[in-house]
């Protein structure tokens, strides 16, 4: 289960890019948003890591549960499956802390 950040890492490179700017460095050229909404790019990534431990939790139910067609391979690879998207998730959040403090911290 892999998070598609193509669109987190355009708004960090915007971000980047006004942080040159207000520091007086020329910036590189950033690329045109393209109609692309933060806002929803991230609430997806987030359902989708949410979709895979719930997934994984289910899985995990089920084979406790003693069901035939739950095999315990599956079951562990989906639940490693979750945790990594969830850390990968927790690096994104903590890179958007990260640019956020930069923003702020902006002289003006």
């Amino acid at each position: 289960m892999a998070i598609d950040t193509r669109n987190l890492e355009q708004m960090l490179s915007e971000l980047r890019a006004a942080s040159a700017l207000a520091q007086g460095k020329p910036a590189a050229a950033a690329p045109a948003a393209e109609g692309a909404d933060f806002a929803q790019a991230l609430k997806a990534a987030i359902e989708e890591v949410n979709a895979a431990q719930q997934q994984a939790q289910q899985m995990a139910r089920d084979f406790a549960s003693g069901k035939e067609n739950v095999d315990l391979q599956e079951v562990m690879i989906n639940l490693q499956k979750a945790s990594l998207s969830f850390q990968q998730m927790v690096q994104v959040r903590n890179k958007l802390v990260t640019a956020y403090q930069d923003v702020m911290n902006m002289p003006v």
